[in-house]
């Protein structure tokens, strides 16, 4: 628990004192944002703020994680195989985003690289991440991921083989990527409901610690490799989204960019598959969930009737144009991620009593 707390307090306090540093860098480099011509009329006055933050949020959660494993002595000292990856998948997606936010500042429009180009570097990281975790066996024989279908453990009935495994690995983390950075349109929600999300894992992850198999709880054990370092990835992360908030509530300095937000959605996606929580992941990212739906509906109606569902989607903007002040839509849509993070929860711990409690 120590080594939770110092990767907590570390991330943390890199993230809300380097911000304003990077502020000032980004504002003096010209790395101003580029805002939408056709979003919503409030927002062309956001342009030019600095943007590319995320990278403060990968850094300051790396620290805190690698901070946590150099202060805090013990068994479980030392980074391992799942943590570096998750690490790898998360600043992997992040070098993607800042791309994209790099193009869009050069080129002074609000679209980045291209498709396939988008695609690509996703493409590499992702089943590059998915190859890797599984291997890396420890001595019980577990990888940091398996081929079979998850929901708060391993479906043993659904089994993808490795080549299928890769290609659904790749599904998940491309989806969830891309689904915070939908969510990413209004001044700290993308960061607000990440953090949150990040908090679910935490627990998660360190309840299965405790809970693993080969200690004395006996049913509902969990077979997960180093899911004490997993909490130490997802608490490093929630407390930097936390840091990055302060700077990017309402009126946001700084935004995250595709920088921060690809590498959120890769990094949650990246924690479901190693604690074996993938189809759990679609609850506790409800709000995710919620705007790529809206963006799909909108899209797929409007092909086919040539009318809108919505004012405009994702489904954040909707109300904004229906007249909803920008505060008002983020702290309901924060409310909205953290009913689903208590429902995720509350699954998660109703199957593990469903097996009857320890002692």
């Amino acid at each position: 628990m120590r080594s939770v707390l110092v990767a907590v307090l570390v991330s943390l306090l890199v993230s809300i004192l380097s911000t304003p540093v990077a502020i000032r860098l980004f504002r003096s480099r010209g790395f101003g944002q580029e805002i939408r011509d056709d979003g919503p009329e409030s927002h062309q006055s956001k342009r030019g703020t600095p943007t590319m933050g995320g990278a403060v949020i990968i850094v300051s959660a790396v620290v805190g994680y690698l901070a946590a494993h150099l202060l805090v002595s013990g068994p479980h000292r030392g980074p391992t195989a799942t943590g570096v990856l998750l690490l790898y998948l998360f600043a992997g997606l992040g070098v993607v985003g800042f791309l994209d936010d790099f193009i869009k500042i050069r080129k002074q429009r609000s679209l980045g690289l291209n498709a396939t180009a988008k695609f690509g570097g996703q493409l590499f990281v992702g089943v590059s991440f998915a190859i890797l975790a599984l291997r890396f066996k420890d001595g019980r024989g577990l990888s940091p991921a398996s081929t079979h279908l998850s929901f708060v453990r391993d479906i043993p009935q659904i089994s993808f083989g490795a080549v299928f495994f890769v290609v659904v690995a790749y599904v998940v983390i491309s989806g969830a990527s891309n689904a915070v950075n939908l969510t990413d349109g209004l001044d700290g929600l993308a960061a607000g409901s990440a953090a949150m999300v990040f908090g679910a894992y935490t627990a998660i992850s360190f309840y299965q610690f405790r809970n693993a198999c080969g200690t004395a709880v006996t049913g509902g054990c969990y077979q997960v490799r180093d899911p004490l370092d997993v909490a130490l990835v997802a608490a490093a992360a929630m407390a930097a989204c936390f840091g990055f908030l302060w700077w990017n509530a309402t009126p946001a300095r700084i935004f995250m960019g595709d920088t921060g937000s690809l590498a959120l959605g890769g990094l949650l996606a990246g924690i479901a598959i190693v604690t074996k929580t993938e189809l759990l992941l679609v609850v506790l990212g409800g709000l995710f969930v919620v705007e790529t739906l809206s963006v799909l509906l909108q899209v797929g109606v409007f092909k086919l009737r040539r009318r809108r569902l919505f004012n405009m989607a994702p489904i954040h903007h909707h109300f904004e144009l229906a007249g909803w002040a920008e505060t008002t839509v983020i702290v309901r849509f924060w409310i909205i991620a953290g009913l689903a993070v208590a429902f995720g929860i509350g699954l998660f711990y109703a199957e593990f009593i469903s097996y009857g409690l320890p002692g």
